[in-house]
């Protein structure tokens, strides 16, 4: 069954910093992501990546920071004064991943139809996915 629209796909994933090849994050073993296709859910470009896809297909996806998170935007970091002179805190409201080139190595386990709670809600329920 291809990914297409309201399809619920579970698939395992590493994302690497594209820069110096560096694993940021990595599906487990027994914890695949479960997502409901179209639903804006994922990464646009990933979605894009997995349209037509099938249970057992593997695939690299490479995003640049503006298909990503984004470009780190300065002016979201701030200083924030909690005792004059004593202490102060530094914010950034950046996305921990803005401004990398990231890759995706993927492997779609499993496509099915959603149902019609989670077309309805927008994401999946139950084992993998959110329950009410």
């Amino acid at each position: 069954m291809p990914i297409e629209k309201d399809k619920v796909v579970t698939l395992h994933y590493t994302l690497i910093d594209a820069d110096n090849d560096l694993t940021l994050e990595k599906s487990g073993a027994d914890a695949p992501m479960v997502y409901l296709h179209g639903a804006g859910n994922i990464l646009a470009g990933l979605e894009q990546a997995l349209e037509g896809r099938d249970s057992g297909d593997q695939l690299t996806v490479s995003l640049d920071p503006e298909q990503a998170y984004g470009r780190r935007d300065e002016s979201l970091r701030q200083r924030l004064v909690l005792k004059v002179g004593l202490k102060t805190v530094d914010v950034d409201a950046n996305h921990p991943f803005a401004g990398r080139p990231l890759r995706f190595e993927l492997e779609v386990v499993d496509v099915r139809d959603a149902d019609a709670d989670e077309k309805a809600h927008g994401h999946v329920h139950g084992p993998g996915g959110h329950a009410h």
